[in-house]
């Protein structure tokens, strides 16, 4: 009987699938294999340059259910961005299901990034009767190293740091195994076969120990600094509950006040000394494991003394490699099994990035001795060579969301999807907190954090970001865009690459790429108000900008207003102390003759008056930034800065530990020209004799200015949609106080989430831009 009259003989059904996203050492293979077999599917499966492919054959139900579980039940780490089904003609010989070899060609798709470690791993790390007991690089499919180790996709173990270990005989087994955890895990290795550790003194010395782990804790419970080997580079750690130990690593690298980071075992632990929400325990215990700025307990100098000197916030981390559990496991006396994770434990440990003098991270093992030299005691480190440097990631809870404020191990190479596909842009970012961006369709890729262009190592770590990421996506560029500085070493990299390929250049105003970033991530192409507040950033007419209303459609941009320009005496060197600011503040509103008895111990001081009375060397800035340096000065919150952004976030810890105040009665107001004047704000402050309260009508005053400026200029120019960028909404009063104001008078409100709100977003802006001049 013909199987098309005879209901009993099922009709085969064959699809050719593709799918698109993080599916590339993610165990999405073995995934799709389990599956298929599950389901009675017959095919094939494999990787290639745009993702994965397979052809699958069967009830045409259970394909749709194929379908349907792949993207639902997508393994941990996978991220199914799209999927292509299109039919074939069934095979009636085909029996099974295979994964086969990975196939070459034309690189479409993404590699995952850095992830810390996986439950399933960590149980076998403290199970004694395990092969990979105690075994610092164990990792499978679901967890481990990826972006930082490999040089070009496909991801394979050939094109891994991995490549020149040969697995044993039991790995390979498990490597080969298309139902195991491990089934091409590229990095996959045990005692038998894969890196090693090793200890050595500063001096480059090897200490001879049979367990290099427990040396190194032995030597940070001791108060010593040791330069330990991760992800993406080295970090220096010591003992945060040492005071000593930490003013001596402070000392060492020439840090100043700034902050530093702590990694404790658990969110648990980390309620010792802070405030843990659930979005801050979700995103800490996450597998990107970023550093979470959280909320300090009352008692946390106590503990903490000299991690985070005077700000409201201390930044905590988890551990993220084996590596990093085995300290703790030493610490808790090595308990079998893993119900300890879950309690709380007492070390902490101050884990900052290894970069002498504002210079990249160190990542090479012969570099390490040298660069760290007068600042470790000891290296722990180890054979497995880190390809792509990558920092830590810093995100922050602000008004109920994630924020970035570097985006680095664990995110990149995540894409940032756009609204449309649009021609390869490759941007080059800014000067300070310096990313790259090179978009691919509607896919922009984002670098990890390069740092600040100030010397020459950095600028060369640039250049590597771009190299290694156009070769990763196998992506050249067919635009070119950048900020408008000429003097930026990111501009004139885009200059030259522009006129060797012949391709279009588009200079990019700092401000307009700032509220582009935003746009972009939340895909919203109309018009609309952009609010920037910042630092700095030459603007169109070569002057200094940082508080700014822009209207921002697509690639044009067209000014609408600013913050009063304060003049910046002894210019760069304002923007560092905050002092000079004040005192800027206080000539204008006809106080200059006060200049002198009230900055007196500031050498200068008693001439600055002159200065700002002959306007010598006093360049004008509409900058946010100066303002807040303004009130800091006049508070005595900070006179001198020592590391950027200083003055600001003690002001928003001292407000925020006062609480709420009503905003200054005509603290601000508004001209003809669309110009927000705050003096009135500032002079109030000179005489206030209780900085915490100052710092609270501070900031609760300009939220008021900021929403009436804002919410006039969008009613008068038809616009329902704010952007807000720049970073100053790394400030949570401000971003929450304002967000919430402009919400209850009828507008929408967008932020930066997934990129930097500060200069660390400005490549996607600019890209974003060019794709939109380009589409013209």
């Amino acid at each position: 009987m013909d199987a098309r009259t005879d209901r009993t003989v099922p009709l085969l059904e064959r699809r050719r699938v593709r799918v698109r996203g993080i599916v590339q050492g993610v165990g999405f293979r073995p995934f799709v294999y389990r599956l298929a077999q599950e389901l009675d599917l017959a095919g094939w499966v494999r990787n290639d340059a745009e993702g994965v492919e397979m052809e699958v054959q069967g009830l045409p139900g259970n394909i749709s259910a194929l379908l349907v579980r792949m993207v639902k039940e997508a393994p941990r780490l996978a991220r199914v961005d799209h999927v292509e089904a299109n039919g074939r003609a069934p095979d009636p010989d085909d029996r099974g299901f295979t994964i086969r070899p990975s196939h070459g060609g034309a690189v479409t798709t993404a590699i995952g990034a850095d992830t810390s470690v996986c439950p399933d791993c960590l149980a076998e790390l403290f199970d004694q009767e395990d092969r990979r007991w105690r075994y610092p690089f164990i990792n499978c499919t679901h967890c481990g190293p990826r972006y930082t180790i490999t040089r070009a996709l496909p991801y394979d173990r050939a094109n891994t740091s991995m490549a020149g270990f040969t697995q044993c005989e039991a790995c390979q087994d498990e490597y080969e195994a298309p139902t195991h955890r491990r089934f091409h895990a590229e990095p996959n290795a045990c005692p038998a076969c894969g890196p090693s550790l090793s200890y050595y003194r500063i001096d480059g010395v090897r200490v001879a120990t049979r367990d290099p782990i427990a040396e190194a804790l032995l030597a940070i419970l001791s108060g010593q600094i040791v330069a330990i080997k991760g992800l993406g580079g080295y970090n220096l750690v010591c003992d945060a509950r040492n005071p000593e130990a930490v003013e001596h690593l402070r000392m060492r690298k020439q840090r100043g006040d700034k902050p530093f980071a702590v990694m404790v075992l658990n969110a648990n632990s980390a309620r010792q000394f802070a405030r843990v929400g659930l979005l801050e325990d979700e995103l800490v215990s996450g597998p990107e494991r970023p550093i979470v700025l959280m909320n300090k307990r009352r008692d946390a100098e106590m503990h903490l003394w000299g991690v985070a000197p005077d700000l409201g916030q201390i930044g905590f981390m988890l551990p993220n490699t084996p590596l990093h559990y085995m300290l703790f496991h030493d610490e808790a006396g090595r308990p079998a099994g893993t119900q300890w994770l879950d309690e709380v434990h007492p070390l902490a440990l101050v884990v900052t990035s290894a970069n002498p003098g504002g210079e990249p991270l160190v990542i090479d093992n012969v570099a390490a001795f040298d660069q760290l030299k007068g600042i470790a005691d000891f290296v722990l480190t180890h054979d497995r060579d880190i390809l792509v440097r990558a920092d830590d990631s810093v995100m922050r809870v602000i008004d109920h969301a994630p924020t970035t404020i570097r985006r680095g191990r664990g995110y990149t190479p995540q894409a940032i999807r756009l609204s449309r596909k649009g021609p390869a842009v490759l941007a080059t970012g800014g000067y300070l907190k310096n990313t790259i961006c090179l978009t691919r369709g509607d896919e922009a890729f984002l670098s990890q954090h390069v740092g600040d262009l100030s010397n020459a190592a950095t600028c060369e770590a640039m250049d590597a970001a771009i190299a290694h990421l156009s070769s990763v996506l196998e992506c050249q560029p067919e635009w070119i865009a950048c900020d408008l500085h000429p003097d930026f070493h990111a501009t004139r990299v885009a200059h030259a690459l522009a006129a060797e390929r012949n391709l279009p250049l588009v200079e990019v105003q700092h401000h307009h790429a700032h509220i582009g970033a935003v746009l972009a991530e939340h895909r919203f192409d109309g018009p609309v108000l952009g609010l920037a507040l910042d630092g700095v950033g030459m603007g169109a007419d070569g002057d200094a900008w940082g508080g700014e209303l822009l209207k921002v459609d697509g690639a044009r941009f067209e000014r609408l207003g600013h913050l009063r320009p304060l003049r910046l005496p002894g210019g760069d060197r304002a923007a560092r102390e905050p002092w000079r600011m004040a005192a800027s503040v206080m000539f204008d509103i006809g106080h200059g003759d006060l200049i002198a008895d009230r900055f007196g111990a500031h050498r200068g001081a008693d001439r600055l008056a002159e200065v700002l009375e002959k306007d010598m060397r006093c360049p004008p800035t509409s900058s946010m930034g100066r303002w807040f340096d303004a009130a800091a000065g006049l508070l005595g919150v900070c006179d001198v800065m020592q590391y950027e952004g200083e003055a600001a976030m003690r002001l928003e810890a001292l407000a925020a530990d006062y609480g709420p105040v009503l905003p200054l009665h005509q603290g601000w107001y508004i001209d003809r020209d669309r110009q927000l004047d705050l003096r009135p704000l500032i002079a109030s402050l000179m005489d206030e004799r209780h900085p915490a309260r100052g710092a609270a009508v501070f900031h609760t005053t300009l939220i008021a200015a900021l929403a009436d400026w804002v919410v006039d200029t969008a009613r008068a120019e038809g616009l329902d949609t704010v952007a807000l960028g720049g970073g100053c909404f790394l400030n949570a009063l401000i971003t929450e106080g304002l967000s919430r104001r402009l919400g209850s008078r009828g507008l929408t409100v967008l932020r930066a989430h997934q990129a930097p709100t500060s200069d660390g977003g400005l490549s996607l802006g600019q890209a974003w831009v060019a794709i939109a001049r380009a589409m013209e």
